[in-house]
């Protein structure tokens, strides 16, 4: 495993509760690695490493084990064992790696964006890799942090079903904002208080800019079959909007200090007025239609499939041959440490209760 943030903990704590148990004897976790070391052993332990890769101090680990070049060597001799890779970090360095590994026939599971959610050079060199080794890419948790999201849309081509457009509330964090949001605060003090209970990134503008809600669409576009490339995704930033509609430059109204722009609260407050006046609800959509794919904040009427919600749910409609006039609607909890763990290891499982080649 690599990766002892948030996500990399919450493995962890997994793990330890299944101690004894059939799930956690089917996985032997023999490295874990993070930016600082490295631990390595037949059978780690997950509390052990807790106490020494992530709170410990960067000495008590062997540091030289977390160079990534040599994590395909601490699962050699496994005998017919399968090996996987868990990926719990948000590192491109580590995505970097991703398409070697799967060549030689380990498994990848991740949540990481970074590798099907960027260039199509990049998703096809995974793919290739993949068939190569005769390997496995665990990329639930990567949307939707571990719904079924890809495995529907999957499943539903596999079954001859022909998926003509999907669209979702695709980001736990801006879906928690909207859900919040009443007009009364200003919006600018609710992203604070979504940032310090952990639902954005440290940094919120990576939330507010659309980006991670365009790599997501990119990777439910492309599993239906929709081989779009990252610059044809039309991508509405609340950031730049909030400026833009102040009469600002967008690039020059942003300061490194400034977390969100002041214009974001006068936008919200107006956008969410006129959309209670009508009794509608604002709501950041992912599209994908006619080939075509956008994200942006939208109006929705009440009665929309997309409309309702709570807390950090993510929500997604597909809309096909046999779902035609009512989608397919999908929802959960689509943000937070323990939902995107579950994802991981549920990947992993798959494929260590699969028969080894």
């Amino acid at each position: 495993m690599l990766g002892t943030g948030n996500v990399g903990k919450a493995v962890l704590d997994r793990l330890a509760g299944w101690a004894g148990t059939p799930r956690g004897d089917s996985l032997a976790l023999v490295h874990a690695g993070n930016s600082r070391g490295a631990l390595r052993a037949e059978r780690l332990c997950p509390v052990d490493i807790k106490l020494r890769l992530v709170d410990g101090s960067a000495w008590q680990a062997d540091s030289a084990l977390a160079n990534l070049s040599g994590v395909a060597e601490a699962l050699a001799g496994n005998g017919p064992a399968h090996r996987i890779i868990i990926d719990a970090t948000a590192s491109g360095e580590v995505a970097d790696h991703h398409a070697r590994w799967l060549a030689q026939g380990i498994h990848v599971v991740t949540a990481c964006k970074l590798g099907l959610g960027t260039t199509l050079e990049r998703r096809q060199a995974i793919h290739d890799a993949a068939a190569h080794g005769n390997a496995r890419y665990g990329d639930s948790a990567t949307v939707g942090a571990g719904l079924p999201l890809l495995r529907n849309i999957r499943d539903l081509q596999a079954g001859g079903d022909s998926i003509h457009a999907i669209a979702g509330v695709l980001s736990g964090s801006l879906a928690w904002l909207f859900n919040h949001y009443d007009g009364r605060k200003p919006f600018s003090e609710l992203v604070d208080e979504a940032r310090q209970a952990g639902y954005t990134e440290p940094d919120p503008r990576e939330d507010l800019s659309g980006q991670d809600v365009r790599r997501k669409i990119l990777i439910l576009a492309r599993a239906a079959g929709v081989a779009l490339s990252s610059e044809e995704v039309e991508v509405e930033s609340l950031l730049d909007l909030a400026v833009r509609e102040a009469g600002q430059d967008p690039v020059g109204a942003r300061g490194e200090d400034t977390v969100v722009p002041p214009p974001i609260d006068a936008l919200l407050q107006r956008l969410h007025r006129d959309a209670a006046a009508k009794g509608a609800q604002l709501r950041y959509i992912a599209r994908l239609e006619n080939g075509r794919a956008t994200v942006r904040l939208e109006t929705l009427d009440a009665t929309h499939p997309l409309a309702s919600g709570a807390g950090t749910d993510n929500k997604l409609a597909i809309w096909s041959d046999r779902y035609r006039d009512q989608p397919l609607v999908i929802q959960g909890p689509g943000a937070g440490a323990e939902v995107t763990a579950a994802g991981l290891l549920d990947d992993a499982l798959r494929i260590a209760r699969s028969t080894p080649d």
